[in-house]
């Protein structure tokens, strides 16, 4: 059934109806990817709604929210030119259509989070929120002054960092183990910073994201949903930086 746009996001949650005008004659909500106009309707089972690129969700009916233990080799899309195997086919049987928020690249593994929530997935993007990502990272090339200057603001791309938290896990042989803790998530944010120091990423894996740890028990490849507790935790203010 279509509606008009404005009443669309207010009903997923994202802004109010007065707002979502303001976003629509700002150009940034688009429908099955073109520019929409204020007065512009649409139908949220049929047609493809985006705020700043990210897909919302029509209705106001349950919502999925998925933990995913995404394996490396696995691109974040929902398809793939190449032929790649992509995390939608991971989590097809879900009985959603769901998307990935934010992205985990292809040589990564870890916690990813998907869902059919536009509101949600604003929320975990918009960088005002600043919601903490922990990373285990495992480097060669490492020595004791790395700790300080990977806690240092770091530039890439042309834009300043937030200092990232740093812990010592465990080192010994050729490879040592960090812990990692950023809220940016700029492309390939990690192994840059990483590259930054000298250090050479071996592995690097996802485990938290705002208050929501990976899910132990889960073997690469495999995904549950979310507790209501978990879906909470995820905008509590106590894992946010406002």
């Amino acid at each position: 059934m279509e509606e008009r746009l404005q009443k669309l996001l207010s009903a997923a949650g994202i802004c109010s109806r007065r707002r979502a005008e303001i976003y629509i004659q700002e150009g940034r909500v688009t429908v099955n990817g073109k520019p929409a106009a204020l007065g512009d309707k649409a139908d949220p089972a049929r047609d493809q709604i985006a705020l700043d690129g990210m897909p919302v969700a029509g209705g106001t009916g349950q919502r999925q929210v998925l933990m995913l233990y995404k394996p490396r080799g696995v691109v974040t899309t929902l398809s793939d030119e190449k032929g790649r195997p992509t995390v939608a086919q991971l989590v097809e049987g879900c009985g959603a259509r769901v998307w990935p928020v934010g992205r985990l690249d292809m040589d990564s593994e870890g916690l990813l989070l998907l869902t059919d929530d536009g509101a949600l997935t604003n929320h975990l993007l918009h960088p005002r929120h600043q919601v903490e990502k922990e990373y285990l990272v495992w480097v060669a090339g490492f020595r004791s002054e790395v700790m300080e200057n990977l806690r240092r603001p770091m530039t890439l791309d042309g834009q300043r960092l937030a200092p990232a938290k740093v812990r010592l896990v465990r080192q010994g042989g050729e490879q040592t183990l960090l812990a990692m803790v950023i809220h940016e998530g700029k492309n390939r944010q990690i192994r840059r910073m990483c590259a930054q120091c000298g250090l050479t990423v071996t592995r690097l894996k996802r485990v938290r994201e705002g208050g929501v740890r990976l899910d132990r028990t889960l073997a690469p490849g495999q995904w549950r949903p979310l507790s209501a507790a978990e879906v909470r935790q995820l905008t509590e203010e106590s894992f946010l930086q406002e």
